[in-house]
Order: structure tokens, then sequence, then C-alpha cells
């Protein structure tokens, strides 16, 4: 009995104890099948994924080069900017992390998620920009309840201060965040989204230069995504620093005497072609661009009507009104046209076919030589030489001038002017040149246009003896450990076509414009500086207010103001062109602005003083 108890307990044990390897057995044929499948069948890619999760790579963006003025003054530099990033990835749970990061940093939830959906696509394990430029109080926020907010992580990366801002705002221009279209052109080949490049001025014209080259990191991150360590740098290559020719104390002295005036100031090296100082009037402020900007004060800036983002001195194009004379005493000159005794008489208006033109003086000049007419702007004198020369050779000494084509100077969008031919009117509107429309163009009128940067060279090139430089604003590019790879020389685009006697006469016609008693610009002669100059004075077609102040009427309004000179008389140092948009008389709102920044120059940078007036009891005329 005993015996068969125990083999009853036997069997049983021994079913129960096959039962139980056969269930272990199967464990692990279940276990081992598994870690095959994983190590061999998805082993590769679970080892990119592990390495993805510990391992990442991580830019470094190159600090851009830095922008210094002719005296080696800063313009443009960097400061450090904390931009605030997410990885998708690490943020588990993705909508509590963006709820407590907006209520730790204080940045709009709303925000955040609009900066997520922009960058839909990017891959989860990768950051994505959602805020650049949070200052400090953001960071502290953050930093302190940095175990709270996984996947978050604050960079340091250089960012652009435009030290004088507003000032030189349409000569160095501003950087803005690179667009889509934008990552697409080869160029930029280089950047990545959120990356801010150059929009306008010298910061977009040389962009190839100022951006460095990016480098990267090797890092290791927790399961939260914070960095562990770094593993591997590759250095980033900063961007080359440029020295332009401004000189900075000109430049915020053309900018104070522009102040409260829709114009543009520009003085340039006669000697040279360098420019000197490119006052655009209203300014705008340069690290709003950087910043960030509301709508509300981007839709100000672009509906401006005096047009704050457009550079006055390259861009905009105005009659040049009595300037034009200039050029019109030379080609009559060096045409045969007149010379030194050729004499005619003004009695304040010529009349021609069925209409009379005015000039500027009502009771007219009397007897009228080129130097009398130069210094007095005699309307009635270029009236009759222009119409000797006919409008095709006005314009082609107007050509060869520089007018009617960019000046070629360092800056992108300058505008080319227009010189009328007959056979442009012909083309333009089908309807031939009228002999009247010559009588407008020889005193600066009608179709003609030009910028004051190209009015600047044209005075320069008369200052200088008569050759034409390219202006240029870029003087040196260095490295930035300081080793020279680019110096600027002067360039030659030629001689005017004007014999050195004749264009003496023109010179002397300049000068007595301003220290002549009867000359234009007597009130703004300078004591002890030869100053040679002309005053304009362009007639505007335009809107009006009427006297109701309600709906306006086409007709005339205030006209520009026009004034361009250089100084000494003898190898001048410094050529001016002033245009104030709607100031009425060059004489009494473009020559004293053009008159001061001469003083400032000549003087070694002396504070102003008091601005020239007229001798008491003096003639002073105000037509021009």
């Amino acid at each position: 009995m005993t015996n068969y108890l125990d083999n009853v307990d036997s069997d049983w044990f021994s079913k129960r104890l096959s039962v139980g390897l056969t269930v272990v057995i199967a464990a692990f044929v279940v276990l081992i099948a598994r870690l095959l499948f994983l190590q061999v069948v998805k082993g590769g890619e679970l080892r990119r994924l592990s390495e993805i999760n510990s391992i990442r790579l991580r830019s470094v963006d190159a600090p851009r080069g830095l922008i210094y003025d002719a005296h080696n003054r800063i313009i443009a530099d960097n400061r450090p900017s904390y931009n605030l990033s997410i990885t998708v990835k690490d943020a588990n749970p993705l909508e509590r992390t963006i709820e407590k990061l907006s209520r730790y940093a204080g940045i709009d939830e709303a925000q955040l998620w609009e900066s997520l959906e922009k960058a839909k696509g990017t891959p989860v394990f990768k950051p994505v920009l959602l805020k650049p430029d949070i200052g400090r109080d953001a960071l502290a926020a953050i930093e302190v309840n940095r175990w709270d907010l996984p996947g978050i992580q604050v960079n340091v990366s250089p960012r652009r201060d435009y030290i004088f801002s507003p000032s030189l705002s349409h000569l160095v221009g501003y950087m803005g965040e690179i667009s889509v279209e934008e990552l697409k052109n080869k160029i930029y080949s280089d950047c990545k989204s959120g990356d801010f490049i150059g929009k306008y001025g010298i910061e977009r014209a040389r962009e190839d230069w100022l951006r460095g080259k990016r480098g990267g990191q090797q890092v290791e991150v927790n399961a939260t995504g914070q960095v562990v360590r770094v593993l591997n740098t590759v250095d980033a290559t900063p961007g080359h620093n440029i020295v332009l020719s401004i000189d900075q104390s000109l430049q915020l002295t053309a900018e104070q005497l522009l102040a409260d005036k829709a114009g543009a100031a520009v003085a340039v090296d006669p000697s040279t072609g360098q420019v000197l100082a490119m006052a655009s009037s209203p300014e705008f402020d340069q690290n709003a661009f950087i910043s960030g900007m509301s709508h509300d004060t981007w839709n100000a800036l672009i509906s401006d009507p005096q047009h704050p983002l457009e550079n006055k001195a390259i861009q905009a194009e105005y009659p040049p009104a009595s300037t034009y004379k200039i050029i019109v005493a030379a080609a009559g000159l060096e045409e045969g046209v007149i010379d030194e005794d050729t004499s005619y008489f003004c009695p304040g208006f010529l009349r021609f076919g069925n209409r009379t033109y005015r000039c500027w003086k009502k009771w007219g000049h009397g007897e009228v030589n080129v130097l009398k007419a130069l210094s007095e702007s005699c309307d009635v004198f270029f009236y009759k030489v222009g119409l000797e020369l006919g409008v095709d050779r006005l314009a082609w000494y107007a050509n060869a001038f520089g007018l009617g084509e960019p000046t070629g100077v360092d800056l992108d969008h300058e505008a080319d002017g227009l010189i009328p031919t007959a056979q442009w009117k012909k083309k333009r509107t089908g309807v031939s040149w009228q002999k009247g429309e010559t009588l407008s163009v020889a005193i600066g009128q009608g179709f003609n246009l030009v910028t004051p940067l190209q009015m600047a060279m044209v005075v320069a090139a008369i200052g200088n003896g008569g050759i034409r430089y390219r202006p240029m604003i870029v003087k040196t590019i260095r490295t930035a450990d300081g080793r020279t790879i680019y110096e600027s020389a002067p360039e030659v685009l030629g001689r005017l076509p004007i014999s050195q006697s004749n264009l003496w006469l023109v010179r002397e016609g300049l000068f007595k414009a301003v220290n002549d008693r009867h000359g234009t610009a007597w009130r703004s002669r300078l004591e002890g500086m030869a100053m040679s100059g002309k005053t304009g004075t362009a007639q505007v077609a335009g809107r009006r207010e009427n006297a109701t102040g309600g709906d306006s009427d086409w007709g005339t309004i205030k006209d520009h103001a026009w004034f361009v000179a250089y100084a000494p008389r003898e190898d001048p140092r410094i050529a001016v062109s002033v245009m104030i948009e709607h100031g009425e008389h060059g004489s009494s709102a473009a020559a004293p602005v053009a008159a001061e920044m001469i003083r400032f120059y000549l003087s070694g940078g002396q504070p102003k003083g008091d601005l020239p007036v007229a001798v008491a009891g003096a003639t002073v005329n105000q037509g021009d």
C-alpha cells in the first residue's frame, strides 16, 4: 500500500515537473526568439535610435563679422542672445511641458504652439526654435525649473547689435530671419531655418563676407534631453570684419542737420570717390528688426508717406533743378555754343512759341555771361543755351557726367535716374520731342531725374579737375584675427568731356555762387574755407491739401531744395550733395546743411557753432 502511494506521488511530481520545465523552456525560446529578432532583424534600426537618444549633434552659430567706420569705431557689434528651443521627442508629455514653459517664462502659450506649427515636419529629435532672444529674466526662470521642463534648451548665440541705431540705418542696413524662399537659394546653402541674414544695406550687399561658417558639437544627453557632456567640438569660423569709408562723426552731424526733414545728404572724398557720409531721413531703428517688431509697427513703417525704409541717397529720384545747369554750362562751353564772353539779356522771361518761360527772378538779371549765370542761376541764360544744344546733345553730356545710370556704389537697389532723349520720349509715349521741353530740361526740370549720390559724384568730378570715380563705401575687409584680405583703391570710371579752360570757367561760376554778394548761396559761405557750390529748387507736382484741410487737389506743392558743393576751392577734400524734400529754396534749406557738413569736416570735427548768416544790407537771392 505504501509503495502504491509512493508511486502515485512520484508520477504526479514528475508530471508537474515536466509541465514546469516545458513552460520554462517555452519562455526561454520566446525570449531567445525576441532577442534574435531585436538584435538581428531590428538591430540596426534600434542601434540608430539608441545613438540618437544618447548622442546628438548640435550646431554652433558663427559670430558675424563686425562693421567699423573709417576711424575703427564699431558700428555693428554682436551681443549674446538666449534662444529658446524644444526637442519634441524629449518633451513628453508635450502639452504639459508647453503649458509649464509658458507659465515659468512668461511667454504666451499660443506663441509657443505657433512656433511648433511652423516647424511641422522637423524630425522629433531635432531642436525647434520656439523664441529667440528671450531675455535674462526668462532665462533665469527656465534654468531654475529646468528639471521640470524636459526637452527644453536655451542656447547662446551671437546676435547683431547696432551701436548707434538709428544712425546709419539705411547705409549699414539690418538683418532679418531667413525666409523659406531664401533657404532655397544656393547662396544660403549653409543656412537653416531661424538663421538671421543681411536684408538691407551693407549687411545684405556684403553678406558673403560678414557671414561666418557654422561649427558643431557632439553632445551626450540624458532621458530629458539635457546635455550631460560635450564629446567633440568643431569650432565655428567668425565672419570677416568690414571697415567702411564712413566718418561716423560727420554722419551723425548730417543726420542731426536732417532731423525732422525728409531728404538726403551725401559727402564724398573727391580725390578717391570714398563715401564719407550718407544720410537719409527719416531714419528707422535697425535693432527693432533683430528683436522683433509688432505688425502695427511694421505697417506704420511701410505706410509712412515719408518712406523711412527708402535710402533716399541712392533710391529716391528727383528733378536736379538748377544743379543741372553745371552740365548745361559745361556742354555749351565745350560745344562752342557759348564762351567766356558770350552774353544774353535776361528780362525775367523768355517767350517761345505761344508760351512764356519765366526766370526765377521776375525782374530779370540783365546782361548775363556764363559766370553770372552760374552764380545767380539765371534761367533765361540756360534756356537759350539749351535750345542751341538740343535735348540729345544735352543728354550725351549728362550721361558722360555719370547721370542716367547707377554710380556702382557697393549697395543694392541703386536707382538709374533718367536723362531724356528724343528717341526715349518717342518710344515711351509715341509723341515726338518738342523744343519747349528742351527749355525745361535745360534748367533741370521736365523728365530729368537724378539721385543725391549721382549729383555728389558730379560735383566731386568738377572739383577734382574732371576725374569720375566710382563711389566706394567698403574700405577694408579683415579676418577676425586682423589679417587684411581686401583693401579698396580708387576706381576711375572716366573723365569729364570738358577742357581744363572750360572746366575752370565752370568752377569759377560755382565759387561765385557762394562767395559773390549776389550769388544764390552767399548766405552759406564759410569764413576761411573757400567753398564752391550750386543751389537748386525743383518744382514738384502732386497732391496738396486745400485751405479747409479736406480733399486735396493736383497742383504744385512745396519745391524740393538742392545744394551741391565742394571745398576747399583748390584741391578739395570733400564734396557734398544735399536734397531736402519740399524745402522750397536750395539757398535757405539745403545750402546751410551742406555748409555745416563741410565746416565740420574741414575743421576736424569741431562742435557745431552758428551757421553762416548774410551780411547786413547785402542782396541775397532766394530763387534757388
